[in-house]
């Protein structure tokens, strides 16, 4: 157990930082001094409402100052912290509290708590080890959200607010980290981790307000922002036709999904050493990471999602669970979730003898590169055999014409599942859909081959920027 309890590096950071800029919004910059007096206020206002250790506490909060003070404050007096998007549908945000006594925080609430007088004194973290800190709710790109139950232990053995613990990959980030964007939800994990980390590297948080990229980039003279592969994808374009100056820029994090090798490298080309490619998930935090100059310097680590840190432990095992080369990838990280909140059929099934279960497919190359190989449950049962659809989206993606592929199962009466594949056609391109049909065939057997190609402008996303295959089986 750490000798601290989390958040007590980053009330130390902001109780010391004196008149250091931590937070823009606009015009208004706030100090790390008056960031922290807004958290012993917040805190103060909890309190006095009742929050303590144990307490659950559901924030659906904006992009502001004040929203940041209200994360620190509630971990400081040791809440069940849940980020609630502000956007949730009324429906769904009955569904993500159900089964929960959390009390709800939003705008207007954390306004009247803002108002609580400060008394100065020195705050502490209450949290206890064992109690949990933080629900964070998946996507539900495989089902329902599920929410990540991550201990107040394991908050605290992260390595974003201490230096002397990132990995050179972080520590290279962090050195690009002067003007970090923040945008949809304080509360997400990239967004909470990057954004401390920034604070630990002397960087200032800058609230990105629309349009969205690339003008945010330029007009608040960001360094760094974290982006998901659609977004990309379109900033990629948008440098070729009517390019924006992004000299400020200096990191990119790509997070969601997997890039393609020519995706990052025409990312590279186009915006320069900026693209850090990582790979982690909301069970776990950041399993690995692959620099710009890692990229720059050997083309064969563009298929790469980088080489794990040495705290991380990784094990790839094979459907019997014995150790294989290529197979599905377990990890143990410092911070890793311990189980779903109030599910425990699914904390059996991916939380296991104190591993992660990733339900990834990977292998590691002889540098110690992970290289992802697709999705152990995205599987298509074709005439009794198993075909995944990871590698399928890879074999169409390598056609020039194909600028992104996606592969779906839909019910069929002669194979039982089948095939279909959606295709985003590369800029002056009209993909053949024989040609991908003998293509994938060639690569992977019939049964692999596509039933359907069917070209799509683009790929419906869901609410975290991920792709959203149900959309298109829908």
């Amino acid at each position: 157990m750490p000798a601290e309890v989390w958040p007590q590096p980053v009330l130390r950071l902001l109780a010391t930082g004196g008149d250091r800029p931590v937070f823009e919004d606009g015009d208004r910059v706030v100090t790390a001094g008056g960031m922290s007096a807004l958290v012993r206020r917040v805190a103060a206002g909890l309190r006095a409402a009742g929050v303590g250790p144990g307490t659950g506490l559901a924030l659906r909060l904006g992009v502001t100052p004040e929203a940041f003070a209200a994360i620190i404050a509630a971990f400081a007096v040791g809440a069940r912290v849940s980020g609630i998007r502000a956007d949730l549908p009324p429906a769904q945000l009955a569904q993500l509290l159900g089964g929960d006594d959390a009390l709800l925080v939003d705008d207007a609430h954390l306004a009247d708590l803002v108002d609580t007088p400060d008394d100065d004194a020195p705050l502490v973290a209450a949290g206890r080890p064992g109690d949990i800190a933080r629900l964070t709710w998946t996507s539900g790109s495989t089902g329902r959200p599920k929410g990540c139950a991550q201990t107040y232990a394991a908050m605290s053995a992260a390595w974003a607010p201490y230096p002397d613990r990132w990995p050179p990959a972080i520590a290279d980030l962090a050195s690009r980290l002067q003007r970090y964007l923040v945008f949809g939800s304080l509360s997400s994990q990239v967004m909470l981790e990057y954004g401390i980390l920034t604070l630990a590297a002397g960087g200032t948080l800058v609230a990105a307000r629309p349009p969205g990229f690339p003008g945010m980039i330029a007009r608040h003279r960001a360094t760094a922002s974290v982006i998901t592969v659609g977004k990309l994808h379109q900033l990629v374009r948008d440098q070729r036709t009517d390019p924006a100056d992004l000299s400020s820029l200096r990191a990119l994090v790509v997070s969601g999904s997997p890039l393609t090798v020519g995706r990052l490298a025409e990312a590279l080309d186009v915006l320069g050493p900026v693209v850090f490619h990582g790979y982690g998930q909301t069970e776990t935090g950041m399993i690995a990471m692959v620099t710009p100059a890692e990229l720059l310097a050997s083309p064969a680590t563009l298929a790469s999602v980088g080489r794990p840190p040495a705290v991380i432990d990784l094990s790839i095992r094979d459907a019997d669970g014995r150790p294989a080369t290529e197979g599905e990838l377990f990890v143990r990280t410092p911070a890793q979730a311990t189980a779903y909140w109030a599910d425990p059929a699914e904390t059996a099934d991916v939380f296991v003898d104190g591993w992660v279960r990733t339900r990834d497919l990977a292998r590691r190359d002889d540098d110690g590169y992970l290289h992802l190989l697709g999705r152990a449950r995205d599987v298509i049962i074709v005439n009794a055999n198993l075909v995944y659809a990871g590698p399928i989206e890879r074999v169409l993606a390598t056609d020039p014409s194909v600028a992104e592929a996606y592969v779906v199962s839909r019910p069929d009466d002669v194979t039982g599942e089948a095939v279909h594949a959606y295709v985003v056609p590369a800029t002056g391109h009209t993909p053949d859909a024989a040609r991908l049909r003998a293509r994938v065939a060639q690569a992977l057997g019939e049964a692999a081959a596509p039933k359907t190609v069917q070209p799509i402008d683009r790929i419906p996303v869901g609410p975290s920027g991920k792709p959203d295959k149900r959309a298109l089986v829908a």
